[in-house]
């Protein structure tokens, strides 16, 4: 029986006409990356010697580096994932094809609890799926969720750090100009304190080709009723820095 929506038609089979295929890396295989939406901070880690590109992912939008980091004598690979469900979740395809198996990301979100200070870092334990890529790698569900491994990993990280953080669930939308008052407080009364565009498709990508993924987001624009607020989300290089820094050590503990 065809389902009444095309986005319903979930097929398990694990192969499509068209996959993933890349040559292999250089040197010896590395199982982590990190996959960092701050793109000056990777910048700042070429310009130091501490990342070094050794391939390129393509899309029409241009050449994406794919890094070699070096992290105390530790290796992984480092890559900006893009923006938006369907093209993130393509880049990280293509890293699983190079066989990697761990990975943690880190970002921004908008907050829908107004109690949640800007620059806080947010770990997602959950995400319900309000976009559409994940409904290409698993069956229809309202949401789902990070593997536990990872989300304690970030824990740990944070707790070496000492850094007060939170758990929480996050609203997965492919519409952030449809982010209306009527939608933020049904996603409220379901326990979401934030919104991105990435993590429910990561997570299903990941279950569906049985890797480790984890993300940490930090706390930015307000989201609410009374009207919009910036707060400056982007411009919070400190917190940006400290977020990279506790996804790589989170890797690392995977």
């Amino acid at each position: 029986m065809i389902p009444t929506y095309p986005i319903l038609e979930y097929d398990p089979s694990p192969n499509a006409i068209l996959n993933p295929h890349n040559l292999p890396l250089p040197g010896e295989p590395l199982e982590r990356c990190v996959m960092c939406f701050f793109q000056e901070v990777i910048s700042d880690l070429v310009e130091a010697g501490q990342a070094r590109p050794i391939r390129s992912l393509l899309s029409e939008i241009g050449s994406n580096p794919l890094y070699e980091l070096t992290w105390h004598d530790r290796r992984l690979l480092l890559i900006h994932p893009g923006v938006g469900a369907p093209l993130a979740a393509g880049f990280l395809e293509e890293v699983i094809d190079l066989g990697v198996c761990k990975f943690i990301a880190c970002g921004g979100c908008g907050v829908l609890n107004p109690d949640l200070a800007a620059g806080h870092p947010v770990i997602i334990t959950s995400a319900v799926r309000d976009e559409g890529t994940s409904y290409h790698y698993l069956p229809p569900s309202r949401e789902i969720t990070a593997r536990p491994k990872t989300v304690q990993a970030l824990e740990t990280a944070c707790q070496q750090h000492g850094i007060a953080y939170r758990l929480s669930k996050t609203w997965t939308t492919d519409g952030y100009y449809r982010e209306t008052t009527n939608r933020r407080a049904l996603r409220l009364a379901e326990g979401c304190e934030i919104v991105e565009m990435e993590a429910a498709a990561f997570f299903a990508v990941a279950q569906f080709r049985g890797v480790d993924f984890g993300q940490v987001v930090y706390s930015g624009d307000l989201v609410i009723p009374e009207g919009w607020d910036y707060r400056g989300w982007n411009n919070r290089h400190s917190a940006r820095s400290l977020l990279f820094t506790l996804a790589v050590e989170a890797c690392l503990l995977l």
